[in-house]
């Protein structure tokens, strides 16, 4: 009987174990920590945005990096063939907003709980508080794993292994970049990494003040000169250092590269549904409502309070100025500044903030349609260890339940020593 190992048991390493273990192969996980799926336990704020309704083919248009690699495991095991899996093991989903996928419970640990209890009907052993250490490799083939437990190595030999261990992002949940070391043992590439879906860095101390401040509904354009980087709609949050929320951590993935190079600037559209003609004149008619106030009081109806005295000094319009006796040029400036405010983002915050990691084993080195290393026989990859990643809404986490589904459904295959290269 095959036997294959599978190094990490979270998303992608629990999908590859059911996969190979119902193809008739003895599975072993080696998890680090002493639970499996301890990242997906705080995705989606602890609800665990399992994966996105959009329709399959929509997928690729919400991945970041390599998504023409990921085509055969996408269609090989699609969002709706997880959303089926999960609910047939007992763990009901809905689709909220944006077609993101949850469970009914609100829970991910009923996600966890129920991917853990098909491991365990299918006979798969998990091996708890285990860190694979070493690849075994024999004449261009994988043989097996030394694996560490305590203050105990173990050789454990095995006729296929699945890297599947995370990438550098929340390490305090394992991701400490072992699958990166293990690759290269292999002979593999890694290219360069940097936190992603991670919030920004911003230089102006003005979002100090306005730090908790959540902005619903505006455009968020991230460029450099006449370059757009990323612009969306949606949600953002002021913070002590910068700008975070939904819209801003998706822009992080691709401005991560850019801002190796030097700064951004972020313009922030205060009312989008708008045009600066429907715009002056809603600020005309709120004047004519404040005729004989000062400024610095006339904008609350406009913006959140904490807002309008940064807009107010922004303007360059004295705070204390009668409302009937702002100019037209004036009104154009307030205007303006609320179609395009802008920061200068100077960074990303750390690895421990992010929620992936962009960069990876490379796919190139990688068969996309079994995740076999093109390298070293025997030897796959899946999850966030390879050069892939997406924006928010589940994607990032289909990724993972699709390349550890084809990981584990090719490598639960028993091959002969020809297919092996011996």
């Amino acid at each position: 009987m095959n036997t294959v190992l599978v190094v990490g048991g979270g998303a992608a390493g629990m999908l590859a174990g059911i996969a190979a273990a119902m193809k008739g192969s003895t599975v072993h996980i080696f998890e680090k920590n002493e639970k499996l799926g301890k990242k997906v336990y705080i995705t989606g704020k602890g609800r665990c945005n399992v994966t996105n309704a959009c329709d399959t083919e929509e997928l690729f248009g919400h991945v970041v990096t390599n998504a023409k690699f990921l085509y055969s495991s996408f269609y090989g095991f699609t969002n709706f063939d997880m959303m089926e899996l999960l609910e047939n093991l007992g763990c009901p989903l809905k689709t909220e907003r944006g077609s993101r996928v949850f469970p009914v419970s609100d829970k991910s640990s009923d996600v966890i709980r129920a991917l853990t209890q098909r491991l365990l009907d299918l006979g798969v052993s998990i091996h708890y508080r285990s860190e694979a250490e070493h690849l075994l490799i024999e004449n261009g083939a994988v043989t097996g794993l030394v694996i560490k437990n305590g203050g105990k190595k173990e050789t454990v030999l095995a006729d296929a292994v699945i890297v599947a261990c995370g990438g550098f992002s929340y390490q305090a949940t394992g991701s400490t970049g072992d699958g990166y070391e293990l690759a290269k043992e292999a002979g593999h590439t890694v290219t360069p990494l940097s936190p992603a879906l991670v919030p920004f860095v911003a230089e102006e101390p003005v979002v100090k003040e306005l730090q908790g401040l959540s902005l619903r509904n505006v455009e968020a354009t991230v460029s450099r000169g006449k370059k757009i980087i990323y612009r969306e709609f949606g949600e953002m949050l002021f913070t002590h250092y910068g700008v975070s929320g939904p819209v801003l951590l998706s822009a992080s993935s691709y401005a991560a590269k850019e801002l190796k190079k030097g700064p951004l600037t972020l313009s922030i559209d205060l009312k989008p549904a708008l045009s600066k003609e429907q715009l002056d004149a809603r600020l005309l008619r709120e004047f004519e409502e404040s005729i004989n106030k000062q400024f610095k009081n006339s904008l609350n109806n406009l913006y959140p309070a904490k807002l309008v005295p940064v807009m107010v000094d922004r303007s360059g319009i004295s705070p204390e100025k009668k409302v009937n006796e702002i100019t037209k040029e004036e009104r154009q400036r307030i205007v303006q500044l609320t179609k395009e405010f802008t920061l200068t983002l100077t960074g990303l915050r750390a690895y421990n903030e992010a929620i992936i990691t962009q960069g990876g084993i490379s796919v190139k080195e990688v068969n996309p349609s079994t995740m076999e290393s093109k390298l070293v026989s025997c030897l796959y990859f899946a999850g966030e260890v390879l050069d892939l990643d997406a924006v928010t809404g589940g994607f990032n986490l289909q990724i993972a339940w699709s390349t550890g589904w084809a990981a584990g459904s090719a490598a639960g295959e028993e091959k002969t020593k020809d297919e092996k290269g011996l």
